[in-house]
């Protein structure tokens, strides 16, 4: 990668002319804002010109007569008050492109420490259907768990999935009172909503349904053989359910361990809390307090009320002996540690659930966890009113509903299109384009903001969409199409015109793209990088003939349209989206 290249080669010119740098320091090489200047630039100068109250243009001029970057770049100016800008030579922009068009991780380098990360994202409801409050964490984990493995972790994929709880006292009620088993054999998710439904509705308008319910929950902890054969069914065929969407969505997760996984271990935790001191009773609960061990700021169990800071305790078990998502996470990360030997474990999570994992993050940490936990956060998806999501009726929407639509609506798209396709690959195409416009309408947004869904946007051809970039790449597929018989790209490659230069500089920022997504974990970078990738091989597309040029230009060309290609295809797999060589 030439940013890491040209940061090691920075520190050592630091270090070679004699300038000290401030502990932790690293002299920072970033894409160049204005590329008149450069392509890669770095404002180390000007940051410790002003600590050491020196002069950063000339401090620049002293590291740059110290820098070894012959091989590697054309020319290294200082400019404005201290800018350093390195403008790279054509003959390591071409280097670079052989490797990415030859090599199969596209000139992606392994990275330096890997470590062994547990994704923790999805995680639907037993006996619910997925719906599109769904979408952000299933997408977003999917990817992140790709991206990381493709650069070198080890990666261990955990669907924690809610088959444990009150709900299940209302299930076995209503599976023994109200069940269609036609129903359910048809489809069993549905016919499981509707029984909750219909016993939910009944213990609001009869005290007796709900203390009934109330019963075979206990039964059902206190395992009842028939209650547990019950709610093992019901675990049963919602995974299996499951597994046919996520199988629609080409995700697959390492193991399915749900809340149910941990129940003998909330008691000795719970008491082993209790004995050391980390937990105390309060007003019968077990609960968490503050250890006064940080600001009251950084303190999860404090909250600020009227400029007075209040205890906000973790509880880990009700009074009346039951126990809280708090007590199985925890439980849950002494498994990932034990077990896994887990170096970091990722939450996938909704932003609404901060606090709730900064409290079990802090008394894990209090009971000797050195693991990296960390909440990936992320927004609400909107509809067009700016409103929650729901259909007309209020319901939610399902996942698979909205897969569905896509695929119907770009099936649509294909038919009003006549390219001589037959319906079987019209409707592969559709599959294909209309779940990975889905998937690109998530992953192409900031993670921690809110955003509208909308079917025209997604699907469209024009813009940051799937469409436009699987365009890009049917587009660098038809070009070896045209030719006749395989081409043998040589070693051969000139780069000449800018629009060439321009394009191997967008391809070899890709694996510096891939490796800054996990630093905050924002799959919307790689989706950004592959719309500016995709505008600047149409650019070039416009500017440079491919099959009329000759020799040497026309090698390079096709070089860059396979790199291009590659990149494409790769990019667009680690946000989980196949490709289709036609639209």
């Amino acid at each position: 990668m030439f940013r890491a290249v040209l940061t090691d080669r920075l520190q050592a010119a630091f270090t070679a002319s004699g300038i000290a740098l401030p502990e932790g320091f690293t002299p920072a090489v970033v894409i160049a804002s204005d590329t008149r200047f450069g392509d890669y630039q770095s404002n180390a100068a000007m940051v410790l010109g002003k600590q050491k109250k020196t002069n950063p243009r000339a401090l620049a001029e002293q590291v740059k007569a110290a820098l070894q970057v012959d091989d590697l770049c054309e020319k290294v100016t200082v400019d404005g008050p201290g800018f350093l800008n390195f403008t790279l030579s054509a003959t390591a922009l071409a280097a670079r492109l052989g490797t990415i068009a030859a090599d199969d991780k596209v000139g992606v380098p392994a990275v330096a420490a890997p470590r062994r990360i547990v994704v923790d994202f999805s995680a639907p409801n037993i006996a619910k259907p997925m719906h599109v409050g769904h979408i952000r964490s299933t997408f977003i984990g999917d990817s992140l768990a790709r991206i990381a493995r493709f650069i070198g972790h080890q990666v261990i994929t955990d669907n924690h999935v809610g088959d444990w709880g009150t709900q299940f006292g209302m299930i076995i009620h209503g599976w023994k009172t109200q069940l269609d088993k036609a129903a359910l054999q048809k489809d069993p998710i549905h016919e499981l909503v509707r029984v909750y439904k219909a016993v939910n509705a009944a213990t609001k308008a009869d005290e007796a349904v709900l203390e009934t319910c109330k019963g075979e929950l206990v039964k059902l902890q206190q395992g009842d053989a028939e209650n547990l054969g019950i709610w093992k069914e019901c675990v049963r065929l919602t995974l299996e359910q499951l597994e046919k969407v996520y199988g629609t969505l080409d995700i697959k997760f390492d193991h399915y361990l749900g809340e149910s996984f941990y129940n003998d271990a909330l008691a000795p935790l719970v008491e082993d809390m209790l004995a050391k001191g980390i937990a105390t009773i309060s007003e019968g609960a077990t609960v968490v307090f503050s250890d006064g061990s940080v600001k009251p700021e950084d303190d999860p169990f404090l909250i600020k009320e009227k400029d007075e800071w209040k205890a906000a305790p973790c509880i880990i078990r009700k009074s009346d002996g039951g126990f809280l998502y708090a007590t199985t996470d925890l439980a849950t990360i002494d498994y990932r540690v034990r077990e896994w030997q887990a170096d970091e474990i990722w939450y996938v999570v909704g932003a609404p659930q901060q606090l709730h994992f900064r409290q079990v993050f802090a008394a894990a940490k209090r009971r000797g966890v050195t693991t990296s936990m960390t909440h990936i956060a992320f927004g609400s998806i909107l509809g067009p009113d700016g409103k929650m999501f729901k259909t007309r009726s209020g319901e939610t929407v399902g996942l698979l509903e909205v897969i569905e639509e896509a695929v119907e609506r770009a099936r649509e798209a294909a038919d009003a299109k006549e390219q001589g396709l037959s319906d079987v690959e019209k409707d592969e195409i559709a599959r294909v384009i209309g779940t990975g416009a889905v998937k690109y309408a998530e992953l192409s947004q900031n993670r921690l903001t809110d955003y509208k869904f909308s079917w025209d946007k997604m699907l469209s051809l024009q813009g940051n969409t799937a469409p436009y970039l699987l365009n890009a790449y049917v587009r660098t597929r038809s070009i070896f199409r045209k030719l006749d018989g395989a081409v043998k790209l040589t070693g051969e490659l000139s780069l000449t015109d800018p629009a060439e230069r321009v394009l191997a500089i967008k391809l070899a920022q890709f694996a510096e793209t891939t490796h800054d997504v996990l630093l905050d974990h924002k799959p919307n970078l790689l989706a950004n990088y592959l719309f500016e990738l995709a505008n600047t091989y149409h650019s070039f597309y416009e500017a440079c003939p491919v099959l009329k040029s000759e020799g040497a230009v026309r090698n390079t060309r096709l070089t860059l349209c396979e790199a291009t290609s590659r990149v494409l295809k790769t990019g667009l797999g680690l946000l989980g989206i196949e490709t289709t060589e036609r639209m």
